[in-house]
């Protein structure tokens, strides 16, 4: 993807002047509960599919 170790300390510096130090961790654990169900989800296609599968 080319994303040097410059690059990531610009955007986090970014993200700072833009958000502040204390509005971060709530964004960082909000983004994490939205992965989290994206993989959930994810996971629940992937079975919905098998079990679809072994009925056929």
């Amino acid at each position: 993807m080319g994303i040097g170790f410059q690059e990531i300390i610009v955007i986090a510096l970014i993200v700072l002047l833009l958000f502040g130090g204390k509005k971060i961790p709530e964004l960082m654990r909000g983004l994490g509960k939205g992965v989290k169900s994206f993989k959930d989800g994810m996971n629940g296609v992937d079975d919905d599919e098998k079990n679809s599968a072994k009925k056929d």
